[in-house]
């Protein structure tokens, strides 16, 4: 039996995994390496690492596995990695929660245009893009500038050293702003805009085609085929839709891991005109995604367990604040512990909780962080809603899939059919079945899907749902009156005024 294999380039590791054709997953090797943040709000990665480690864990899968069919690639979107006309690496690759590049945003903005680059690329200037970080490099360090001859995203630049070969695919170009995402190429008009070549950008693929083959010398070092094909692959949101099913209209996933992802299928283009969330093209031939980004989902649930429960079980938290009542008896909780991306786009919001009473215990407070992170993505999927986007059933992925609460929480409150699936492997068992599709092992993406198990659907309660409805109109009242405030106490925090 053929063996697909998927990798991911992640922030904080790589993961190889190999899936046989039925779906089921044969073997996982990760290997870590480290985050460098040389300055604030700067953080970089030496490339070179992520090919050590993608050489260590492919070499240990393919040491586990039989015969190989096929390789798909993924990882962290948004990083630019800098090459030299000889494809040698110019300085430390800057990372998507680089935020640095705040001036080249607005130059970006001012040169473009707000609305015509949301028309174009589906979203506004964003400080973790990859164009901003090219314009930081020709501003802050010219001379490397002047070497520059390509800029690649993480991903691909593992693609080059395993073939030899340039390419990205739609989904993760579309986090460059430098993509036409409905024509699913690269701008001419924001190249010319921003004064760039578009020779330093790589050919553009749809996910599931095959970009080259793994050079002989890798292979054999490797232990893998020779003329391996090595499929384009997808940024890490969209790989991990496919490898959940969220291939169709009507499908969306909802993930709750350190930050929170609200993932809808949308067979058209179709931008927030005022740029709250993201659209971006799907690894899905010639489909496309919205996407709502809170940046402290899981790590709200996190940093109450290390403040006031020193370090207890998770699953011990959730069946404690299970016990209490919906709405937490009045209680709120805005999870903006790390700022806010959608729908706010706010650096400076600040979490709170609001309604406390002496009344409130520790199961209440943990209650109300879970029900104000599954809020704040309902936040998001009020503006995938808004968009026309048809949503019936949503997929749970992440920790939020791991305990009966949280699962039943993320059904009352987006008031939709909740499923949870059988295999919840993330970005790189998505790449492994693009690999399938593009090396023919797979029919195509229905069939993809069809490998998806699932073990059961958590239904709403209308009851719930109907109090949940009434409390997140309260939940999405209070940002705004809060938001000047959030603004100067961070202000007054980061002001290095003594105590």
């Amino acid at each position: 039996m053929a063996t697909l294999i998927g990798v991911d380039v992640g922030t904080t590791g790589v993961r190889a995994v190999a899936v046989g054709e039925g779906g089921e997953l044969l073997a996982s090797e990760t290997e870590s390496y480290p985050l460098s943040m040389p300055r604030p709000r700067w953080t970089e990665q030496d490339p070179g690492q992520w090919w050590e480690g993608t050489r260590k864990v492919l070499g240990r899968v393919a040491a586990k596995v039989g015969d190989v069919a096929g390789l798909g690639l993924t990882g962290q979107m948004h990083g630019s990695v800098f090459l030299d006309r000889e494809d040698r690496v110019i300085r430390p690759a800057l990372l998507w929660n680089d935020q640095r590049t705040d001036a080249q945003c607005e130059e970006i903005t001012r040169r473009v245009g707000a609305a015509r680059l949301l028309e174009i690329a589906g979203n506004p200037a964003l400080t973790g893009f990859q164009a901003p970080k090219i314009l930081w490099l020709r501003d802050e360090e010219p001379d490397n500038f002047d070497r520059l001859a390509r800029v690649l995203l993480p991903k691909d630049y593992i693609r080059l050293r395993l073939t030899g070969e340039l390419g990205t695919d739609v989904s993760d170009a579309s986090g460059t702003l430098l993509l036409d995402v409905r024509r699913r190429t690269w701008s001419p008009e924001l190249l010319e805009a921003l004064h760039l070549s578009s020779d330093l950008l790589p050919p553009v693929f749809e996910g599931s085609e095959i970009t080259g083959t793994v050079s002989d010398g890798v292979a054999d070092e490797l232990g893998l085929p020779r003329g391996l094909p090595v499929a384009a692959g997808g940024g890490d949101n969209a790989a991990a839709a496919v490898g959940i099913g969220v291939v169709e209209k009507g499908l969306a996933s909802s993930s709750i891991g350190t930050s929170g992802v609200l993932f809808a299928h949308t067979a058209e283009f179709t931008p927030d005109q005022s740029g709250r969330i993201h659209a971006f093209g799907h690894a899905v031939t010639g489909a496309y995604h919205v996407m709502g980004v809170t940046l402290a989902a899981g790590a709200s649930l996190a940093w109450w367990r290390d403040v006031a429960a020193a370090g207890a079980d998770f699953s011990a938290l959730a069946d404690s604040a299970a016990k209490a009542p919906v709405g937490a008896e009045g209680l709120l909780f805005l999870p903006y512990l790390s700022g806010e991306r959608s729908p706010h786009l706010d650096p400076h919001a600040r979490g709170a909780f609001v309604g406390l009473t002496a009344r409130h215990d520790r199961a209440h407070l943990t209650r109300a962080v879970m029900e104000g992170v599954v809020f704040s993505l309902r936040d998001c999927f009020e503006i995938v809603r808004d968009l026309g986007v048809p949503v019936d059933q949503m997929r749970a992925i992440g920790g939020g899939a791991r305990h009966p609460l949280w699962l039943q929480l993320q059904a009352d409150i987006y008031g939709v059919p909740v499923t949870k699936v059988a295999v919840d492997e993330g970005p790189a068992y998505g790449a492994a079945l693009l690999a399938g599709i593009g090396s023919g092992r797979l029919g195509g993406f229905a069939d993809a899907a069809q490998l998806v198990r699932t073990l059961g659907v958590i239904e709403p309660d209308e009851q719930r749902k109907q109090r949940y409805d009434e409390l997140f109109v309260l939940y999405r009242e209070l940002y705004r009156p809060l938001s000047p405030h959030m603004r100067r106490l961070s202000e007054i925090s980061t002001s290095g005024t003594a105590p």
